[in-house]
């Protein structure tokens, strides 16, 4: 079975904002399906957190690379491609659209095979995982309303992130997160996400500790991307001088350069997207790199259904992950799939059986959000 040709379909028009300094609007492409399309009918799908045009050019650049390749090794495949592009961006939108490649030759590989491909990547750990829902920070009051509307939608985990936090003052900080603590409740995972990789962040190592004292005392599961993303030896230096979990690494591109931060102690839970990192071959090959180092991967979800399928997938195949993240209100993640994403009375997320991703979109409403491919 031989690939045959691979499109890029970019999303847009409900584009969700992403809590930037330089925010999102709903027409900007930043979410693109890729399909690899093979000679005996099988297509698979997979997901790039990147825009279209780039994943397209990518694409073209690598053409003499994947095409005509067997879809059925997608490791091997994908292997090559990083290897022979090294010298052209590594770890940029080449890293990216090969992210998108490999789930979709997963998907495929699955779906000759007759199996879901968190068993072809290992085994499954787990038949069902739980989502954390995934919000933009803002003021108390609107902000515990929206997570109160979240629980009452069965949530029983949710990140706030960006917005206001560590942008205005201390006092800022913790009324939010106070609010939310209070609204998710005693029981409620509440996670914390301040986005330090924006444009021009304004707050140092001193800030951060400060912020992660006051976490402490609210019980946050998980301060997450509180540094700058290459601030390394400071991660490392948090990391010790507090008692909440660190997470981080989203930013970050291929196992090599999750190596230093893992062999340092950075992270406690390590966050590769799987659709930038190089897909769920890379993905997977950090998780077990993160477990020996006494990190769990938790993977970064702020994309769509393709990307959830890919990351519901890898957390069966991973002992230590036990949680997805689940981008709120996006159409992209909601709309997307024929079959609606339910979670079940105790807030789970249950992992498709189906072979491949187990993903079946509605191609009506990709037409709808998407540009043609």
């Amino acid at each position: 079975m031989r690939i045959r040709g691979i499109r890029a379909i970019g999303l847009a028009g409900a584009t969700p904002e992403g809590g930037w300094s330089a925010e999102l609007r709903p027409e900007d492409s930043v979410h693109t399906l890729v399909v690899v399309e093979t000679d005996e009918g099988l297509a698979g799908v997979g997901g790039v957190f990147t825009n279209a045009a780039l994943v397209r050019a990518a694409l073209a650049v690598m053409r003499p690379l994947w095409e005509g390749e067997t879809a059925l090794e997608p490791e091997r495949v994908s292997e090559k491609l990083h290897q022979h592009t090294f010298w052209m961006g590594r770890g940029g939108s080449l890293t990216h659209a090969i992210s998108g490649v490999d789930v979709a030759l997963w998907d495929i590989l699955g779906q000759a095979t007759g199996q879901p491909v968190g068993r072809l990547l290992g085994g499954r750990y787990r038949e069902r995982v739980r989502p954390y829902a995934s919000i933009l920070m803002e003021e108390p009051g609107p902000l515990a309303e929206r997570i109160a509307g979240l629980r009452g939608e069965g949530f029983t985990a949710v990140k706030i992130g960006w917005g206001p936090f560590g942008r205005t003052d201390a006092a800022t900080d913790e009324a939010i997160v106070r609010a939310a603590r209070e609204a998710i409740g005693d029981g409620g995972l509440l996670l914390v996400d301040p986005g330090a990789s924006d444009a021009f962040w304004p707050q140092g190592y001193a800030w951060a500790l400060r912020t992660a004292r006051m976490l402490e005392g609210y019980g946050v599961g998980w301060f997450e991307e509180p540094l700058p993303p290459d601030a390394l030896a400071d991660f490392v230096a948090l990391r010790r001088a507090t008692g909440v979990p660190t997470a981080g690494g989203e930013t970050l591109t291929r196992r090599q350069s999750f190596t230093p931060f893992l062999q340092a102690g950075a992270f406690d839970v390590v966050q590769p997207d799987v659709t930038k990192v190089g897909g769920l071959s890379e993905a997977r090959r950090i998780g077990w790199l993160a477990g020996e180092f006494g990190a769990k991967l938790v993977p970064h979800g702020w994309n769509t259904a393709a990307g959830l399928a890919a990351d519901l997938q890898l957390a069966s195949a991973l002992p230590q992950t036990d949680l997805v993240e689940y981008i709120a209100g996006s159409p992209y993640v909601d709309e997307l799939p024929a079959v609606p994403w339910a979670l079940d009375a105790e807030g789970m997320l249950a992992i498709p059986e189906r072979p491949g991703l187990g993903l079946e979109l509605d191609w009506e409403k990709v037409a709808f959000y998407g540009d043609g491919g």
